[in-house]
């Protein structure tokens, strides 16, 4: 069974950082999409690491947000740069075969998810 458990949310200043992780177990190394989830309440990708370690960030954090993960410590990351109040949301690790946008987990729908970590960003 996937599991999927976020650490790191909190409130920051505009212009500030956070960096959440996620730490997964039950996932075969390399079988799934990995990646982060926010609702605010509009649910939106915005971030993954492929199968075959390709990347995606949604336009909404490109640039200032950096996906990366540790597959000896079965740990995701999401460091958060620059935080803009609009980026105040749940934030949730999420895994399937597929996160690509318009694929089968589109817009909002992967196999597993996490509880979320609320992140909260004041100006």
């Amino acid at each position: 069974e996937v599991q999927l458990e976020e650490f790191g949310g909190g409130s920051v200043q505009a212009g500030g950082s956070l960096r959440l992780s996620c730490r997964a177990s039950g996932l075969t190394s390399d079988a799934l999409d990995i990646g982060w989830y926010r609702v605010n309440p509009r649910c939106e990708l915005i971030s993954y690491i492929g199968t075959d370690d390709t990347t995606y960030y949604a336009d909404s954090v490109k640039g200032r947000f950096t996906i990366s993960r540790d597959n000896a410590e079965n740990t995701l990351y999401l460091q958060m740069n620059s935080l803009k109040p609009e980026d105040t949301a749940k934030y949730y690790c999420a895994a399937d075969i597929s996160l690509r946008p318009h694929g089968r987990s589109w817009p909002c729908a992967p196999g597993h998810w996490g509880r979320g970590t609320q992140v909260t960003v004041s100006s």
